[in-house]
Formats: structure tokens, C-alpha cells, sequence
């Protein structure tokens, strides 16, 4: 039976109500026996099996149907103030049922507001019927009948509104709850696709900071062996082997990516390598580009991350130089300060416009650096050249070796 909004209103009032139904149906029978056993055969007789006859047929409906279009709840509240009213005042013995149904003006009446009406209504009518049948009031009707009526009443209204209390109560935790498990699934899943947008965008700068610059720099590569393949024949075999040694590169950071929980490259510099790993990427861009690439590289201790960051943004640095400066000369440092780390990557060539600046690659390198404290700094301008500054904070000293420039 549902007569109330709300699951703990639900589950109250059908709990509630499965205790009732055995009493109120064996009260009915025992009343239907007593009325056909013991009464004698006339017009008030029937009367009164008529009036209890109602009042099963109406329960029985709406505890079978609760949704009938005829038989609603209200409809059985006001047949049972009829028929209580109706056996006050043919029988006089309206007692037992009246205190058996009492719960049933505050599972059906929706509202304490409506359940208190049908109260004051039966309560009323009951009265009224005894004191038809008794020809007026009385002392015997007022000590016994009256007082006892409402008290009660007054018993079963304290219990009511108690009871209405405790399931508004429990509706209200019941919607707080419902509400915080509705936040915390919808937060749950904002959670997901942030996760899964910063995976995204990690893969993406990933991809762009290794595979597309090796790509880009095979393109390049093979473009140049091609033009002096019948003129520099030693020359395209060289650029021949930085093409195979660039694709292998690209092979093994290509499997780290698929591989690896922290990213491409991450097996790629060992601790207290990332002088060494710098050096490899600068003198293979000489390499390649035949440029004259001037590097002070001091050897100095720093986490993981920290080394995949410098090493990221000293490939971006110079993948811009080869594509977009047309240097002559690169400068790169990385030194140690008192603050942390810094990366400097310099040229000659004929710089750009920073704030109209709508590339992948510096946007990259900020959030990179971000990620760990640091920060990006880009100093150029159309003619003078650029300079790419990167700093990352460093948590513990660690010791530090002056390297030799290349």
C-alpha cells in the first residue's frame, strides 16, 4: 500500500499496515459472527451488517487496489466515519472497531491536517450516534462512553502526530540523502572526464613532444638525403643513418607510451643522467641540421619527472629552431641556481612575435613546467632572435658538477 510521497513514508505506513491487517480482519469477522449469531433477526440487524459490510468491502479494495478509481483512501475514511456513526447508534457497541481503525486515519488522511478531520469526524459522529440511541445525555454516558471516546482520541492523535513527525523526519534524511548520493556521482563522473581530458591532453603533449618531432625531423631528413643523394653521396648516407637512428628513437618512445604508467620516455634518462641525455639531443640536432650548437650542461641530480620535463622542453626548443629561426647559432645552458633548475635554449635567427604565438609546442612546455612549479619564460622579436627560458623549483639540493660545454 503507497498512500504517502516518499520511500521512508512508504515503508513506515506498509509496515504499519501489515501489523493492522490481521487485528482489523479478525475484528471484522469476529463482529459479522457476533452480528448474524447473537443479534435477532430485524431491520437494525441488517442495518448493521450492511454498514460493517461497507467497511470490509472499502478495505478490501483499497488494500487489494490501492490505486482503484473509485475506492480511494479518503473514500474509505469517510465510509468508516458513516458506519461508526451508523453503529453507535444501532448497536451501541462501536468500541472495539473504533479503536482497531484509529491507525487508519493516519495511514489513508495523506496529511496530519486531513488525517485530523476524519479523527474529529468519527469521533464526532460516534458520539452523536450514542447519544441518538441513548435519548440524550446522560451520567452513564458521560463517565463511561465520552471520557473514555476521547481519551482515546487524545491517545491516538499524540501517536499520529508523533508518527507523522518521524516520517517527515525520515523523508527529509531520506532526500538528503538521495541528494548527497546524486552529487557524489555527479562529482564521481566530473572526476572521470577531468581524468580522462587530462589524460587526453597529457597523450596529446606526449605525442607532440616525441613522436611528431621525430616524425618532422625523419620528413626533414629524408628530404635533405634525397636532394644531395648524386651530389654529397657521404652526406645522405649520414643523414641515411640520423634517419634510422631518429626512427628507432621514435620506435622506443612509441612503446614507452603504451607501456609505461608514467609516460613516454620515462626509461629513457637514468638518475643523474640528464646532462648526458641533453648532450646526446643537442650533438644529434648539430648533427643534423649542421648547426653550430654552443652547450654548457651541468651534471646535477633531480627527480624523474623533472628530467623528462628538461629533456621534453630541450627538444621542443630546438625542433622550433630547425623549423621556424633559420638560425646560425644555438646556445644551450642548464644550470643549477638557488632556487632550482634552469634550462636556456637561445638563437640567432629571426624570432617571432610572442603574443601571437598559437602553437601546440609552447603551450605544451607551460603546462609541463607548471605541473611541477615551474614556469616558461619566451623572450623574442621579429630579427633578434629567441630566447626560451625554462625554471623548475627543486625540493632537495642535491650535488652538482660543473660539465664541459660542447
Amino acid at each position: 500500500m503507497t498512500t504517502l510521497a516518499g520511500p521512508a513514508a512508504d515503508t513506515f505506513w506498509a509496515t504499519t499496515l501489515r501489523r493492522w491487517n490481521s487485528v482489523c480482519w479478525v475484528l471484522f469477522a469476529l463482529m459479522a459472527v457476533g452480528l448474524v449469531a447473537m443479534d435477532r433477526p430485524g431491520g437494525s440487524k441488517y442495518a448493521a451488517l450492511a454498514l460493517l459490510g461497507a467497511v470490509v468491502l472499502c478495505y478490501a479494495i483499497l488494500h487489494r487496489f490501492p490505486g482503484h478509481r473509485v475506492v480511494r483512501p479518503h473514500v474509505y475514511l469517510s465510509v468508516l466515519v458513516v458506519a461508526l456513526g451508523g453503529l453507535a447508534y444501532l448497536r451501541g457497541n462501536y468500541a472495539a472497531l473504533f479503536m482497531v481503525t484509529l491507525p487508519h486515519y493516519w495511514m489513508f488522511g495523506r496529511t496530519p491536517r486531513a488525517s485530523m478531520a476524519f479523527l474529529g469526524l468519527a469521533t464526532a459522529g460516534s458520539l452523536a450516534g450514542s447519544v441518538l440511541r441513548e435519548d440524550g445525555w446522560s451520567a452513564q454516558f458521560f463517565s463511561e462512553t465520552l471520557v473514555s471516546t476521547l481519551i482515546v482520541v487524545a491517545v491516538g492523535v499524540l501517536i499520529g502526530l508523533w508518527a507523522h513527525s518521524v516520517v517527515a523526519q525520515s523523508e527529509e534524511r531520506a532526500r538528503l540523502i538521495d541528494e548527497l548520493e546524486r552529487t557524489q556521482a555527479q562529482l564521481s563522473e566530473a572526476h572521470q572526464r577531468q581524468g580522462a581530458a587530462d589524460e587526453r591532453e597529457r597523450m596529446a603533449r606526449d605525442i607532440h613532444d616525441t613522436l611528431a618531432q621525430g616524425f618532422a625531423s625523419i620528413v626533414v631528413l629524408a628530404e635533405a638525403a634525397r636532394a644531395g643523394l648524386h651530389a654529397d653521396t657521404a652526406r645522405s648516407a649520414q643523414q641515411l643513418r640520423s634517419i634510422e637512428s631518429t626512427a628507432r628513437d621514435n620506435l622506443a618512445e612509441a612503446r614507452a607510451l603504451v607501456g609505461s604508467p608514467q609516460g613516454p620516455g620515462a626509461g629513457r634518462t637514468e638518475p643523474g643522467s640528464v646532462a648526458r641525455t641533453l648532450r646526446r639531443t643537442v650533438e644529434r640536432f648539430a648533427e643534423d641540421t649542421g648547426l653550430t650548437v654552443d652547450a654548457e650542461l651541468e651534471a646535477l641530480e633531480c627527480d624523474q619527472q623533472t628530467r623528462i620535463a628538461l629533456l621534453r622542453c630541450t627538444q621542443e626548443s630546438l625542433a622550433n629552431v630547425r623549423k621556424h629561426a633559420r638560425a646560425s647559432t644555438v646556445g644551450v645552458v642548464l644550470a643549477r641556481h638557488a632556487d632550482g633548475v634552469e634550462l636556456e635554449v637561445t638563437d640567432d635567427g629571426t624570432g617571432f612575435v610572442v603574443e601571437e604565438s598559437t602553437g601546440f609546442g609552447l603551450d605544451g612546455m607551460r603546462k609541463r613546467l607548471a605541473e611541477l612549479g615551474g614556469r616558461l619564460t619566451v623572450t623574442s622579436s621579429l630579427g633578434d632572435g629567441t630566447r626560451v627560458l625554462a625554471s623548475i623549483p627543486l625540493t632537495s639540493p642535491g650535488p652538482g658538477v660543473n660539465g664541459v660545454g660542447a
